[in-house]
Formats: structure tokens, sequence, C-alpha cells
């Protein structure tokens, strides 16, 4: 994804909204299986925001949603917004190292030793400053699945729904998706953090596998 890892992104041309992020979809969809190919839209955190405006934007694309800790949105509750500021703020003073440490893998996170080095290494190939463009530029602003329910109720396609219990910034915002989709199955993981696949490898990989072949019977 563009300003991620080692994506080039020309911090004073490139664009990091939703929609830029979702047109990249679509680009990588038509070049791997052509403009009609349908598939399964999925992602973690930002990832699911993106598939869900995806499918939003073109539903005749998406067999189906995979959307595993969508962020609380712009409505949020808990200062969301400010979150992001803040930790945008931290990338620019204090670097991807210390930052990453207070706001995605440190003690709240959920994830075990084993993991959070994972999750530590895969983010440090970041870009900083793409990672703070992204922060303002989709994360703050990102509606909620309150602001989208008439969107919503008109998206129907299977979906699966995927959150920790200790994702205080996704549990609601999840259950709130599951609500709102015609046809959502929500799994609620005991005890993981934000990055649910890693904190929780089997019980994700185990919830994604049934969602997968039930769209496939």
């Amino acid at each position: 994804a563009r300003g991620h890892a080692r994506s080039a992104a020309r911090l004073e041309t490139a664009r990091f909204g939703l929609d830029d992020f979702a047109r990249d979809l679509g680009d990588v969809a038509d070049a791997h299986g052509g403009a009609a190919a349908r598939f399964v839209a999925g992602g973690l955190s930002l990832g699911a925001a993106v598939a869900l405006r995806f499918a939003l934007r073109d539903v005749s694309r998406v067999r189906g949603l995979v959307l595993a800790a969508y962020p609380a949105g712009r409505a949020g509750q808990g200062g969301f917004a400010a979150r992001a500021e803040a930790f945008a703020v931290a990338l620019e003073r204090e670097g991807l190292e210390k930052a990453g440490a207070r706001f995605v893998w440190g003690p709240d996170s959920g994830l075990d030793p084993q993991a959070a080095a994972l999750v530590r290494r895969g983010f440090l190939e970041h870009p900083a400053a793409s990672l703070a463009a992204i922060l303002r530029q989709a994360i703050a602003v990102l509606p909620s699945p309150s602001e989208l329910a008439g969107e919503l109720a008109a998206l129907r396609v299977p979906a699966l729904v995927v959150v920790g219990t200790r994702d205080a910034g996704s549990l609601e915002p999840c259950r709130e998706l599951a609500r709102l989709l015609p046809d959502a199955t929500l799994v609620e993981v005991p005890g993981a953090g934000h990055v649910v696949n890693l904190a929780a490898p089997a019980a994700f990989d185990a919830a994604l596998l049934a969602f997968l072949d039930r769209i496939d019977r």
C-alpha cells in the first residue's frame, strides 16, 4: 500500500486518503485478475476501512468482506482523532521506535513477545513521515459505522468482522459494523488486542477459513 513499508510514495505529491487506497486496491485487482474479477476484499485496521470503502464504491466486484479491527472513526468515543494526531506527532518528533513502542506493540497491545517483535520488525520498515500523513489524511477522518449506516444496509455481501476483546478502539465499531451490515458474522477473540491476527492466530485463522468455506459453497 502507498506509504507502507518499501512502497514508493513522494510526500510532496502523494495522497493518502481512503479513496486513494481504495483505488489502489482496484488497480491491484485489475492487474491480477482483470477488471471483471470478483474477489474477497479484506484487511486489518486501516486495511479493513480500505476494503469496506472499495466495496461501497463497487460492490459488483466483491464476493465477500473480511473486516478485522475496524478502527473507531472521527465520531467515535475516546478521542480517536486526537490519538491519531498524537501518534503522528510522536512519529515526527520521536521516530518510529519510540512512537511504535508507545502506540503499537507496547504492553497494551495484547501481543505476546514473539508477535510484538514481528509487528515491530514490520513497522520499522515504514517511513515515519508517510505514516504520519496516513494517520492525518485517512485514520483521523475515518467515518464511523454509524455515519455509513445507510450505505452499509445496502451492502448485501457476506462479511466477517473480527475484533479482539482488548482492542478498546475497535471493539464497539466492529460490533456496530456487524449490526449494520445485512449479512455479517461477528467474531470477538478473547484477550486479543488490535493486531488480532497475530495476537490470536489460531482463532483468527479458524474464523477466516470457516468464512471462506461458506462463500465457496
